[in-house]
């Protein structure tokens, strides 16, 4: 594109924004290129539009207006559009002007700002996406306040102004409504902005599963062949939509296939249609797309394989079929899709590969794969579930998981979320996302390519450096129930989704068999669990006894849960009697429905017609919405909790993991503060970080220890000094200066932090200790200038940790904490929480290691003082949430003793703060 302008064409600031109806459109920068097309937009503008932009009629625009109006410098004078279809449907400018409202230049910092929006597109959301975009730029530029002359009875543009959350101020003045508005985000803007981009994706995404009509595009004449599966799959589904055949190669005089018309184009069908199925060779899919776009598709799920998957060029081609789709306002599903499915009575869509749909039921299931997903529907349909709606992303290129968490989060026929995840494009989003719905309704993921390093072919996405470990952490704590296996998403999902979840850790074993009773005793320990001691019914108890004692055990207010086992019985000649899976499965039901609501999951060995009784009595299928939180609500049954043995360990499991989420949603209920602290120089510790960066490279860099304890200082963390010991008697000035005792370390990095290794020595009482143990140091592990000793004063004796802050680009800051040690550093010991981090969050930091015992008294030692560890972690936690370009802390060691602790050593890394995409202008992402 050409720009008139004396700086380069600002790129970065096109995005792709999904509007209040779910389409999409796209915001640029308006260039000189654009005069024809601001014309033609502008002729389509109804006389109303133009008198509220213009304050007069203004029936067309003259040639000076249409230059003034494209072109820009891009600092002072701004124009951004939105386009669909490469035309323009609405445009914004600012002009940056002084105190007294005439054109200005910087330092001016404030601007005035006015919209157009084509009467057409009036009421999508269209200006309110624009006024965010256009307020980033301006605070890109140095602009902080906007101010707009509204006439009072354009009332749509007022009501952008006074809904989008910024801080304003309003007068009536000569006839119109002036309005300053503060472009500072703030907690309402944040949450008016997120609220938004809320229903404008599940919006987006229920276009997708509630279509009216579908075109299944590559339909073959002959039977066979992907398009014809599809066709086949929505006509067996029952689609109550209008269904339609299309593929280039048809001949003239074929009017149906499969009994559905037949058109050689998405042109040739006469009403338009709602979402097409994409079945066509990858060289052909552009012209598909083009064909669908200028005639009013909605949104496409594309089923062609040979995009990034095979490479780079693969790549380019999916970005092209993501740019060409998003401009026509579509969204898509795949490319290398399984398809979707949806079972709500009012649709019983099949746009999929899948031969047979599942019954409707209140699970939501995503897969980034289709062979995975073909698992698992196949694995739910034989326990008996029903799926509210299935969606195989493929590539994903476009629509994502979390489209798909905006939808659920509200979506009143889903009650369980899986997610089978393969990357995560935007963590960030993903953890908010997932928080806010699995404070709702359980979110369950499993996450396969855990460990290569990289994102699986076909998935463009930024990579994170941070372990997998650091990534379930931080799932965990946004409350996502992170399981390993596919068949334990699957117990999981069951469970969670027929069951209502418990209200602790207490489990009450019964049934049949000694043994098996006594292996479900075992799991539950090694899951966490506090089991009760198993009740054995005996191999002579009937189902009446079974009921019995599930009742009992459901009234019993010391247990939360109950595990059942169960075993074949055996008759008097020794044959074994396997046939009243029924008659059980009747009597528990009865039992669990007459009782306190209570999960009760039942374990089985070989009992025939067991499972499919309890499935068919799981309310996992469609019916009343079961409520986790009602204690009343007797419509759920007794699902399999696993359907082959060995049983116990995945029941247990999957009960283990509604008890930590109960927990975790209890808990959520009133979340932690981040505390505020009167001794934080916020304002100092940003200028001495600023003054830092002019002296260090672009590419970051870490400050000397002196620096860092300053900059530690100012947020109340404070570092015990060292004193460099580059000779014995050094070594001994120093000790002198400090007190008796001190301590001597190498700070060499290979022996850093290494007590271990010799390279500290502790409680030196005197001069001839200190030089002693400098004359060792040194024989043993080098000079002085290798070694590069320092001396400091001896701490409290305590137990040592290692506290740690990073950021990384795709997760963002991230707060870490384990004990200090080779021991702790081998097993990976180590606790993560996001940051900011809350009181609670820091409590809960502390107490997850496996080696926490050792802070709160064990084995008779002293407890140390926890709530000190807790207020520095919060410390750290608030300096790199104030100030990201503090990009890595690492204090270690942190020795804290009965009362207090002391830092020993710092380290701080500064470095230009990379770019928050979780905190601008709503986006979609492009990969």
């Amino acid at each position: 594109m050409q720009t008139s302008s004396d700086h380069a064409y600002p790129d970065h600031w096109e995005a792709d924004v999904v509007l209040r109806d779910g389409a999409t459109a796209h915001i640029r920068p308006i260039t000189t290129d654009d005069a024809e097309r601001l014309v033609s937009f502008y002729e389509q503008v109804s006389d109303e539009s133009k008198y509220y932009r213009f304050f007069a009629p203004y029936p067309r625009l003259s040639d000076k207006d249409v230059h003034r109006f494209t072109h820009h410098d891009y600092v002072d004078r701004v124009g951004l559009a939105v386009t669909v279809g490469g035309e323009f449907i609405a445009t914004v400018r600012y002009d940056r002007i002084n105190a007294d409202g005439r054109p200005a230049t910087t330092p001016a910092d404030e601007a005035e700002v006015a919209f157009l929006v084509q009467d057409a597109h009036q009421g999508r959301g269209v200006a309110s996406a624009l006024l965010e975009h256009i307020a980033e730029v301006a605070r890109e530029r140095g602009i902080r306040r906007f101010a707009a002359e509204v006439l009072p009875a354009n009332n749509k543009m007022i009501k952008v102004f006074r809904d989008a959350g910024y801080t304003q101020k309003r007068s009536f003045e000569d006839g119109s409504v002036h309005l300053t508005l503060d472009l500072e985000p703030t907690a309402e803007s944040l949450a008016v902005q997120r609220g938004r981009e809320q229903r404008a994706e599940a919006r987006s995404v229920q276009r997708l599963l509630a279509p009216g009509s579908v075109a299944v595009i590559g339909t073959g004449r002959a039977t066979g062949g992907v398009g014809r599966t599809v066709l086949r799959n929505l006509l067996n589904a029952g689609f109550t939509g209008r269904t339609y055949a299309v593929n280039t190669a048809f001949p003239e005089d074929l009017t149906e296939v499969d009994g559905v018309p037949a058109h050689r184009s998405v042109g040739e069908i006469e009403e338009t249609v709602d979402l097409a199925v994409v079945a066509v060779p990858a060289e052909r899919v552009p012209e598909v797309v083009a064909d669908c776009g200028e005639h009013g598709v909605q949104g496409l799920v594309v089923l062609t394989a040979g995009y990034a998957e095979s490479g780079a060029a693969g790549l380019e081609l999916q970005r092209e079929l993501v740019r060409l789709a998003r401009s026509y306002g579509m969204r898509v599903i795949g490319p290398n899709s399984f398809g979707i499915i949806s079972t709500s009575d009012t649709v019983r869509l099949n746009a999929s590969l899948a031969p047979e749909a599942p019954a409707p039921g209140r699970i939501g299931l995503f897969t980034q794969s289709g062979a995975i997903g073909i698992a698992l529907l196949s694995g739910l349909h034989r326990r008996g579930a029903g799926l509210s709606s299935f969606i195989s992303s493929g590539n994903r290129a476009d629509v994502s998981g979390n489209d798909f968490l905006q939808y659920w989060y509200e979506d009143p026929d889903t009650d369980v979320v899986l997610l089978y995840l393969e990357s995560i494009g935007n963590p960030r989003k993903f953890t908010r996302l997932a928080r806010r719905t699995a404070a709702v309704k359980p979110v369950v993921v499993v996450k396969g390519a855990r460990h290569s390093g990289s994102a699986p072919p076909g998935h463009a996405v930024p990579v994170t450096r941070i372990p997998d470990a650091t990534v379930g952490a931080l799932l965990r704590q946004a409350g996502v129930i992170r399981v390993d296996t596919v068949t334990e998403l699957v117990d999981a999902g069951l469970l969670l989704a027929g069951q209502p979840l418990p209200a602790g850790p207490r489990v009450a074993i019964l049934g049949n068999s000694e043994s098996l009773g006594l292996l479900t005793y075992d799991a539950c320990l090694a899951e966490g669990l506090r089991p009760l001691r198993p009740r054995d019914l005996t191999t002579a108890a009937t189902p009446v006894d079974f009921r019995a004692a599930l009742a009992e055990a459901l009234l019993d207010k010391s247990c939360d849960a109950v595990v059942v086992t169960a075993i074949p019985w055996v008759g008097e000649n020794g044959v074994t009697e396997s046939g009243d899976g029924e008659v059980l499965a009747a009597a528990l039901r009865e039992a669990a429905t007459t009782a306190p609501a209570k999960p009760v999951a039942v374990v089985h060995v070989e009992i025939g017609g067991l499972a499919e009784a309890l499935a068919a009595a799981s309310s996992t299928r469609t019916g009343p919405a079961p409520k986790a939180d009602d204690p009343k609500d007797d419509t759920r049954g007794v699902p399999d909790a696993a359907a082959r043995p060995p049983a116990a360990e995945r029941a247990v499991r999957a009960l283990s993991e509604a008890v930590k989420y109960a927990q975790w949603r209890r808990e959520a209920a009133e979340p932690g503060k981040v505390p505020e602290y009167e001794d934080i120089d916020e304002v100092g510790a940003a200028a001495r970080i600023e003054s830092l960066l002019g002296g260090i490279s672009d590419r970051g860099g870490t400050l000397d220890p002196a620096a860092a304890r300053e900059l530690l200082g100012r947020y109340g963390i404070c570092v015990r000094p060292t004193h460099p010991a580059p000779g014995p008697d050094a070594a001994v000035a120093a000790a002198a200066r400090l007190g008796y005792p001190v301590a001597l370390k190498t700070t060499a990095p290979h022996l850093r932090h290494r007590a271990d290794l010799g390279g500290v020595r502790l409680d030196l009482a005197n001069e001839e200790q200190l030089r002693q143990a400098y004359r060792e140091l040194t024989d043993a592990f080098g000079k002085p200038a290798e070694l590069q000793p320092v001396v400091q004063s001896m701490a409290p004796r305590g137990v040592d940790t290692v506290v740690r802050a990073a950021i990384d680009p795709a997760v963002g800051a991230v707060l870490s904490f384990g004990l200090a040690g080779a021991a702790s550093e081998l097993l990976g010991d180590t606790a993560h929480r996001l940051v900011p981090a809350t009181d609670r969050d820091a409590a809960e930091l502390i107490r997850s290691i496996r080696t926490a015992p050792l802070l709160f008294g064990w084995r008779g030692s002293a407890p140390v003082d926890t709530p000190a560890l807790e207020e520095l972690l919060l410390r750290v936690s608030r300096l790199v949430d104030d100030h990201p370009e503090v990009v890595a802390i690492s204090l270690e060691p942190v020795v804290v003793a009965q009362r207090g602790l002391s830092v020993l050593g710092a380290s701080v890394r500064l470095a230009p703060p990379p770019a928050r995409t979780d905190l601008g202008p709503r986006r979609l992402p492009s990969y």
